[in-house]
């Protein structure tokens, strides 16, 4: 039986609890999310940097799952585009049962390894391309039928999975096992097997947005500000970077259509925006190289 679908030893008695020691049981347990993802680190260190000069070469990120992992998935990639301002179309996903599936449960989708390929291949994955399959049990049959459409297009396929041994890790060119173990609640996926995934992911894509110059030092500088809140936070990072007053800051970011990295390189070298642009443009969109320039 599958570690994940293994009853847990450990709280037999879930059922009898009273309510602050079945919240203190559900809590508890996600410590062995984290301890998975750290115990899994080589591993994702090992895809950050096969997946790099891939994405420099202008790959996308290609994601595919079914229920908690394929809802995962979705939500990594589409956080790209307001956190990095990483493009819509270089991070695309496929879950089983389609879009409808992120807001009510299509059973016996994920059961369809043709459809996984099918709807991998839809999205026309090349050699530049970086898969990420996920399934908390490894063996999803839509998973691997994506994996597979990947592969044959020659792209590079990363694995995660919650299983020792689960065939959507050992056949992906870099397999991630975040071996969680038994669930507080019988083979529920969606608990610590689910945080660890999104633990993973959120590493993964991070690290790879940090390695394209997408901070500065710690700070989310290519933001895109798409609403009053973002706006906000582009003006409170560029005073903070700059040590410009809000003032100067908020003229900068007027000109440049707030963005941060562009009016960072104004305000510190003292340029109009068109020269900032071209400067960071020149730096391979580092803040960093551009300021030293």
């Amino acid at each position: 039986m599958l570690n994940t679908e293994t009853p847990s030893t450990r709280h037999p008695d879930l059922d009898t609890y009273d309510t602050p020691a079945l919240l203190d049981a559900f809590i508890d347990d996600q410590a062995a999310a984290i301890a998975a993802v750290k115990a899994a680190a080589p591993q994702l260190a090992d895809a950050v940097d096969a997946a790099l000069p891939r994405i420099r070469a202008g790959g996308r990120l290609l994601y595919a799952g079914a229920g908690t992992s394929g809802r995962l998935g979705v939500l990594d990639s589409v956080e790209l585009y307001p956190t990095f301002s990483w493009p819509r179309e270089r991070a695309m996903a496929v879950i089983a049962g389609g879009a409808g599936a992120m807001f009510v449960a299509v059973e016996g989708a994920e059961d369809d390894r043709a459809q996984g390929g099918a709807d991998l291949a839809a999205l026309k994955p090349g050699p530049n391309d970086v898969a990420l399959l996920l399934a908390a049990s490894g063996g999803t049959p839509y998973v691997l039928g994506a994996m597979e459409a990947a592969r044959a297009a020659g792209a590079l396929t990363i694995g995660i999975a919650n299983n020792p041994g689960a065939p959507v890790a050992s056949q992906a060119d870099i397999g991630i096992v975040l071996d969680t173990g038994p669930e507080v609640i019988s083979g529920s996926t969606r608990l610590k097997a689910g945080t660890a995934q999104k633990i993973a992911l959120n590493t993964f894509s991070s690290s790879l947005m940090v390695k394209l110059h997408k901070v500065y030092g710690n700070l989310m500088v290519d933001l895109k500000a798409t609403n009053a809140k973002l706006v906000k936070r582009a003006l409170a990072l560029t005073v903070r970077a700059s040590g410009a007053s809000e003032a100067d800051a908020q003229a900068a970011l007027a000109q440049c259509d707030h963005h941060v990295k562009t009016a960072l390189v104004m305000l510190k070298r003292g340029m109009p925006a068109g020269e900032a642009r071209a400067l960071l443009d020149a730096a391979d969109g580092s803040v960093s190289r551009a300021l030293s320039a």
